[in-house]
């Protein structure tokens, strides 16, 4: 395993332990050399998810972009790193369940707010603004509309 730091070959690992419902070992490992530690993960490899984009086009899943879209959805937001990896893995184990090579953006965006809805709201809608590409603000008021029906018992007038 090279370094990150230094680029040096030599690392030991000093801690093992599984991750993501054992899916994942986490290493933690030290660089002989600069003695800088870092953390590494080993999974299996999977076969390749394709995505199919809105506009035809094909390209592999990536959970550092769901990733990094949730982050940005998230921000100045009490919700955790740890918490939007639970949403990646959900997501990615949902889509792989189903035993499909490609799946449609649209039903991972579907999937993605499905699982921060409860997580937070507000994010939630940050993240609906960017994935439905929101054209004006009926577009927008409506899905807070529904979001807010969501909260609205009948029962109460």
């Amino acid at each position: 395993m090279k370094c990150p730091y230094c680029d040096y070959s030599g690392t030991k690992v000093l801690d093992s332990r599984p991750a993501n419902d054992n899916k994942s070992i986490r290493r933690r490992r030290e660089c002989e050399k600069c003695q800088r530690r870092f953390t590494t993960f080993e999974m299996v490899e999977e076969t390749p998810l394709i995505v199919i984009k809105k506009d035809g086009s094909r390209e592999e899943f990536n959970r550092d972009k769901m990733l990094r879209g949730l982050i940005r959805a998230c921000e100045k937001r009490p919700v955790s790193v740890e918490q939007l990896e639970a949403i990646v893995s959900e997501v990615e184990k949902e889509m792989r369940s189903h035993a499909y090579a490609e799946v449609a953006s649209r039903e991972i965006g579907e999937l993605v707010m499905e699982q921060l809805y409860p997580v937070d709201e507000v994010a939630y809608v940050r993240f609906a603004s960017v994935y439905r590409q929101f054209k004006d603000i009926n577009m927008f008021m409506k899905e807070l509309n529904q979001l807010l029906g969501k909260h609205t018992d009948p029962s109460v007038k």
